[in-house]
């Protein structure tokens, strides 16, 4: 399903950096594709892996898919609330505070596996049900404004960037 790619005005400059990691006007085939690749990669990785960090003060491999769930529950959540017409700003979503709450090491891997593909699913859930003149609808959060196009692409081009 085709949308069209977001266009400058559709984000702030800083999420171009995940827009512009995907290529074409198709981004429901892209989700759908990142939850296939999900499916087959993921339960590869071991608990013990899993739990992998780095650096001492960096994410495992654990808060890092924690992370990639939250943000994409949270930018969805958006997308939802700007494609039904809401108008009221929306406030900013603090990553490190999200990853402290989520203590993401003490649940298994394979929850927080399980966990995102149910996330990704609701999300091409909520896109392929959107009605056409939703795209384009926008609104703010975190002071900026997001078309709900952009949020789409911003939720796949923030999964490939991790």
């Amino acid at each position: 399903m085709g949308i069209g790619c977001p266009q400058e005005d559709e984000a702030a400059p800083y999420y171009f950096t995940y827009i512009r990691r995907i290529a074409g006007d198709d981004v429901l085939s892209v989700l759908e594709g990142q939850l296939e690749d999900s499916v087959k990669l993921l339960p590869m990785i071991s608990e013990e892996v899993s739990l992998y960090r780095y650096a001492p003060e960096k994410w495992s491999i654990r808060q890092v898919l924690n992370h990639v769930t939250d943000t994409e529950r949270t930018t969805a959540f958006r997308a939802l609330w700007f494609a039904r017409g809401f108008s009221s700003p929306l406030p900013s979503y603090d990553q490190n505070t999200a990853a402290s709450g989520a203590r993401a090491d003490r649940v298994s891997w394979a929850a927080h596996v399980e966990e995102f593909q149910h996330v990704r699913r609701s999300t091409i859930s909520l896109f392929r049900n959107m009605p056409s003149d939703a795209w384009l609808r926008s609104g703010t959060a975190s002071d900026n404004r997001f078309t709900v196009r952009a949020l789409a692409y911003i939720i796949a081009g923030h999964f490939v960037h991790h």
